[in-house]
């Protein structure tokens, strides 16, 4: 039995066509729909606007105080008297044949690359140990982390009762033997600026280590097995593997250790007062000295500016000198 072509079926014998729609119900399509003024405007304007009153805050409180704060710099107020002189460059001058501003300068320096160092390294191992797969990681990675929580001049209080004279580091040393190696640890001039170091390095570490395994943990795990199939040992696996992956946490790591080595004042002075003598002074100590023990608001701000250039150098080059590295290991 032969079937008449489709064409050849009478309209009124033709089922009707369920699945089409007619084209006046048709809806048009999302490419032809006319977008409103208001919204394609709303979405190409870029949002500065929210940003805008923290950008006038800022600016209000910090910009322009710091640069009306400059011309200071060249004058010899006390900061009390408001007639004062302009001196051009002679803190600056000062500054160059001052002993004690070399020498804070030299324990800024010394302090931020020893931080930069000791705790980044620390902390990589930690997130190293805690990424593992060993039962109490968690718990781990919490104690660890907490000393970062605590505020820094709480910490430093602390530990200036624990390594004091009498305090409980001599007491644990003196208890197991080791009465040789019992000292004032902030009170002698060969070991403060160490002991400062330290607690730095005790309280930061595991902020550190969660950067770092933050990275850690974005490294995929196919990677490691391929490596590892492969003959790689966990060293080679490591350099190899990980050390790349990890170049964004170790530049964020060492831009956050090394400013805030450079700008450290509170567990400082919470700890030695930069004493004893003048052993353990930085350019935020002595800063806050020269302005508010000595009245040399001029050259304590001369100060500030020199600190200022030092901040911006050193965290600018090396920001150059890490996004290289970063780029050519990506």
């Amino acid at each position: 039995m032969t079937t008449a072509p489709h064409d050849q079926i009478p309209h009124h014998d033709r089922l009707p066509d369920h699945g089409r729609r007619p084209d006046h119900d048709r809806l048009p399509d999302a490419e032809q729909v006319p977008r409103g003024r208001g919204r394609g405007r709303a979405r190409t304007t870029p949002p500065w606007w929210f940003a805008l009153p923290a950008v006038l805050l800022f600016a209000f409180v910090v910009l322009v105080p710091s640069v009306r704060g400059v011309h200071y710099a060249f004058t010899d107020w006390d900061g009390l008297d408001p007639h004062f002189s302009f001196v051009g460059l002679a803190n600056f001058s000062e500054l160059l044949r001052d002993p004690d501003a070399t020498q804070a300068i030299w324990h800024t320096l010394l302090i931020a690359g020893s931080i930069t160092v000791i705790q980044n390294a620390l902390g990589l191992l930690l997130a190293l140990g805690v990424n593992s797969a060993i039962r109490s990681r968690n718990l781990l990675r919490v104690l660890l982390f907490a000393p970062a929580v605590i505020t820094p001049i709480v910490t430093a209080y602390l530990w200036r009762n624990l390594l004091g004279p009498d305090g409980a580091v001599n007491s644990l040393l003196g208890a197991v033997g080791l009465d040789g190696l019992r000292q004032d640890w902030l009170g002698s001039p060969t070991v403060a600026l160490w002991s400062v170091v330290g607690v730095i390095v005790w309280q930061f570490a595991g902020y550190s280590m969660v950067i770092f395994l933050a990275g850690l943990q974005s490294v995929p795990k196919e990677v490691h097995e391929a490596a590892a199939i492969d003959g790689a040992g966990p060293v080679r696996r490591f350099w190899s593997v990980t050390r790349p992956l990890l170049a964004p946490a170790l530049t964020i790591n060492l831009m956050l250790s090394i400013i805030g080595g450079i700008k450290l004042f509170d567990q400082v002075y919470a700890l030695t007062g930069g004493g004893p003598g003048h052993a353990t002074d930085t350019l935020s100590t002595l800063i806050y000295k020269d302005a508010f023990t000595l009245g040399e608001f001029g050259y304590s701000v001369a100060l500030a500016v020199v600190l200022t250039i030092i901040v911006a150098v050193v965290s600018t080059g090396q920001y150059i000198v890490l996004s290289r590295n970063e780029r050519a290991t990506s």
